[in-house]
C-alpha cells in the first residue's frame, strides 16, 4: 500500500471513528479530544511545519541560481500572475455562478449566532505590499512568513548569480539543507496516516455529521464549485497536452495530505518533491512556481469567498445589484491573493469581503461549524490550481524559446 492510499485509508477511519465518537459516547468527546486526537493532529501539523521554510528557502535559492539573471525571474513573475488573475477569475465566477443557481442561503433558519469568531480588518494594499519586504530576513524565516522567504530568497539569488565563483562554498551549503530537509520529510511523511487520522476524527467528533445535514444545500454547492474548477485544470492540462491522470497519480501523496490537514502550508513541501520527482517538472520552475503559488494562488478561498458572500445575501434577503456584485467579485478577488495557507484563515479574511459588500460580520459565525469539513476539498482544489499554473509556465516558456531559436513550439 502506497503512502497516499494509506493517508486516504486513514481518513476514512477518521471519520467513522469520528462519528461513532460523536454519536455514541459524546459525553467522552471532551476528554478523548483534548488529550489524544488534538495534540496528536497538531503534533504532525507542526512536524510538517518544520521542514516548510528550509524546502522552500533552499529549493528557491538552488532553483534561482538556475535562472539566468534577474530578468528571467522578473519574466517568470509577470507570467504567473498573469495566469494567477485569470484562473483565480475563473474560479471566483465559478463559485458566485453555483452560489446564484443553487441558492443554498434561501430559507436556512434556526441558527443560533456565535460569538467565538474573531474578525480584524485586513490592512490595506499599500501597506500590505510594503510588508513583503522583509527588515530581517532570518526573522522572516524563524516566523515562517512565506511572501517574506520568497522576497528574501528572490534576492538572495540574484546575489548569488552576481557573486559567481565566490558564492559556490554558499551555494553548496544551500544544497545540503535542501538534501537534508527532504529526508527528513521523508521519515516525517511516516506519521503522516496517525496524524490525518486524528485530525479528521477530531473535526468529526466536536462538529458532528448533523451539522453537514443542516447546512446540505451550502456543502454541495461547494462541492460541485470544487469540482468544476478541478475539471476546468483537468481540461487545461489536456489542451497543453499534458496527461491529467499522470498529473494526478503523481500528486496522490500531496493531494491526500491536502485534504487531511486543510493546510497548503503543510502541503507544499511534498507539492514540491511530487511535482518535480514523479510529474518531472523542471527544477528551475518548480522551486520558483510553487512557493510563490502556495503563498499567493488560492483557487479554493476565491470560489469560498464569492460563494459565502452570495450565501449571506440570500440568508438576509439582500438584492443582487450590480454595486454589490462588483464590491463581492473585487474584494473576494483581491483577499484570495492574501489569505493564508492555514485550517479556518478563509474565515478571517471573509471579514474583508463581507465589510467591502456591506454586509453583517456576524454570518461568518453560520458557518464556521461546517468550515474545518470544507476547508480539506478547498485546498485541494488550491495546490492543484497552483501546480497547473506552473505547468502552464513551463509550456509558455518551452514555447517562448522555440520561437527564439525559430523552431516548431515544443509541447510540455
Amino acid at each position: 500500500m502506497n503512502l497516499s492510499t494509506f493517508i486516504l485509508l486513514s481518513l476514512g477511519i477518521g471519520v467513522v471513528f469520528g462519528t461513532v465518537l460523536n454519536t455514541t459516547f459524546p459525553e467522552h468527546i471532551a476528554i478523548i479530544n483534548q488529550n489524544i486526537l488534538a495534540p496528536i493532529g497538531e503534533s504532525f501539523l507542526r512536524l510538517i511545519q518544520f521542514v516548510v521554510v528550509p524546502i522552500v528557502f533552499s529549493s528557491l535559492i538552488m532553483g534561482l541560481t538556475r535562472i539566468q539573471g534577474a530578468g528571467q525571474v522578473g519574466r517568470y513573475t509577470v507570467k504567473l500572475m498573469t495566469s494567477y488573475v485569470v484562473t483565480s477569475s475563473i474560479a471566483l465566477c465559478v463559485g458566485m455562478g453555483t452560489a446564484y443557481l443553487l441558492q443554498p442561503g434561501s430559507g436556512v433558519t434556526g441558527f443560533t449566532v456565535s460569538t467565538e469568531i474573531n474578525v480584524t480588518e485586513a490592512p490595506s494594499l499599500v501597506t500590505w505590499l510594503v510588508s513583503l519586504i522583509p527588515v530581517n530576513p532570518l526573522e522572516a524565516l524563524s516566523t515562517g512568513n512565506l511572501l517574506q522567504i520568497i522576497f528574501s530568497a528572490v534576492f538572495l539569488g540574484i546575489g548569488v548569480q552576481l557573486a559567481a565563483d565566490k558564492a559556490k562554498p554558499f551555494v553548496e551549503f544551500i544544497e545540503s539543507i535542501y538534501h537534508i530537509s527532504e529526508k527528513t520529510l521523508s521519515v516525517i511523511l511516516y506519521a503522516a496516516p496517525l496524524g490525518v487520522f486524528a485530525l479528521m476524527s477530531s473535526t468529526i467528533a466536536t462538529q458532528g455529521l448533523d451539522l453537514i445535514a443542516k447546512l446540505f444545500l451550502y456543502v454541495l454547492g461547494l462541492v460541485i464549485a470544487s469540482s468544476i474548477m478541478l475539471s476546468f485544470d483537468m481540461i487545461v492540462l489536456l489542451l497543453l497536452k499534458a496527461n491529467p491522470t499522470k498529473f494526478l497519480r503523481s500528486l496522490s501523496e500531496a493531494i491526500a495530505l491536502a485534504f487531511g490537514t486543510a493546510s497548503s502550508n503543510a502541503a507544499l513541501p511534498v507539492v514540491l518533491q511530487n511535482i518535480q520527482e514523479n510529474y518531472g517538472l523542471r527544477e528551475e520552475i518548480a522551486s520558483f512556481a510553487i512557493p510563490l503559488g502556495t503563498a499567493l494562488k488560492r483557487d479554493g478561498a476565491a470560489i469560498l469567498q464569492g460563494f459565502n458572500a452570495l450565501f449571506v445575501t440570500q440568508i438576509y434577503q439582500v438584492p443582487l445589484t450590480p454595486s454589490l456584485l462588483t464590491a463581492i467579485a473585487v474584494s473576494s478577488l483581491l483577499v484570495s491573493f492574501s489569505t493564508p495557507g492555514v485550517p479556518g484563515s478563509a474565515l478571517i479574511t471573509m471579514a474583508t469581503v463581507l465589510s467591502a459588500a456591506g454586509l453583517p460580520l456576524e454570518a461568518i459565525a453560520l458557518v464556521a461549524g461546517i468550515d474545518r469539513i470544507t476547508d480539506g476539498l478547498k485546498t485541494v482544489v488550491n495546490i492543484i490550481g497552483n501546480s497547473v499554473n506552473a505547468i502552464i509556465l513551463s509550456h509558455w516558456e518551452t514555447e517562448q524559446s522555440s520561437e527564439v531559436e525559430g523552431l516548431p513550439a515544443l509541447k510540455s
